[in-house]
């Protein structure tokens, strides 16, 4: 099994209630405009409001382009070295580049739209 199956990785079909393995979803459709990867540790109240945030915001601003992938550090604790994460839950834009990374529940949309650079900073 690869890190990234091992991960969780969830899909915006996912999301939607969809769930498919990772095999399939390479296989089925093309890579996503907006590829995202939250780091949490278990199933705490930030981490889960963390990615029910995260999920709120791609619905409303990056419908059917984005692909959330879940790593969960009390599963997989190698995984923070790659990405040097230093806190979580922590959010890192992979995917356009450059690479972004926005650490917290990501309640304050505006703040998650500007650290995705999905909208400019008013």
């Amino acid at each position: 099994m690869n890190a990234r199956a091992a991960a969780g990785k969830l899909s915006a079909g996912a999301a939607r209630g969809s769930e498919r393995s990772a095999a399939n979803d390479a296989r089925d459709r093309p890579v996503a405009e907006w590829q995202l990867r939250l780091y949490v540790a278990g199933q705490t109240a930030k981490s889960i409001a963390a990615l029910a945030n995260l999920r709120r915001v791609c619905e409303t601003h990056l419908a059917g382009r984005y692909e959330i992938e879940v790593v969960d550090l009390l599963v997989n604790p190698r995984l923070a070295a790659g990405d040097q994460i230093l806190a979580v839950p922590t959010l890192v834009r992979k995917f356009p580049e450059p690479i972004r990374k926005i650490i917290g529940d990501l309640s304050n949309e505006d703040r998650v739209l500007v650290g995705l650079d999905v909208q400019p900073l008013r």
